[in-house]
């Protein structure tokens, strides 16, 4: 079962290569891996909006959990590195509601990456937080910062929108 919540928590493992590949300062590469594996989610995740949201939910509350029990199995430290779940769940975040093609793919990633790296003050706030919500909700939070600027740019740019 230890084995199986690692898995989990750290995007079957591919947190494990990026001190291998980009190591930098700080910055290990595995936040931009495990948001790769979000968009991986987002393009399997139910095309209906309210399925989408229920899922959205339940893959918050998912990964919560793990981010609990990971952190009890020799993952210490706040917010551990090798755990990327967080980030997957704040990238499907960032895509809520939003048209699944190319462009907006980018567009979330980019800036999701931004705000998960810069920490904004909605974001610091539940960084600050030392336990498995915190770990997950300061990407969840930085997803949404992304989305609703993406949702703007909709809003007042984009023609021939419903």
């Amino acid at each position: 079962m230890q084995v199986i919540i690692r898995a989990l928590a750290t995007g079957l493992f591919v947190s494990y290569l990026p001190p291998l590949v980009f190591k930098y300062k700080k910055n290990t590469g595995a936040g931009f891996l495990g948001t790769l594996w979000g968009v991986a989610l987002v393009l399997v995740f139910p095309r209906d909006a309210m399925l989408y949201l229920i899922a959205m939910l339940a893959f918050w509350v998912f990964a919560v959990i793990i981010c609990k029990k990971v952190q009890f199995k020799g993952y210490t430290g706040h917010d551990n590195p090798k755990i990327v779940i967080d980030e997957m769940a704040g990238y499907i975040t960032a895509m809520a509601f939003l048209p699944r093609t190319w462009p907006y793919l980018a567009a979330a990633f980019v800036l999701f990456r931004t705000f998960d790296t810069l920490k904004p003050w909605l974001v610091k706030t539940f960084d600050r937080m030392e336990n498995a919500f915190g770990v997950v909700f300061d990407d969840v939070a930085g997803g949404l910062m992304a989305n609703i600027l993406i949702q703007l740019f909709i809003i007042f740019f984009v023609k021939g929108q419903p």
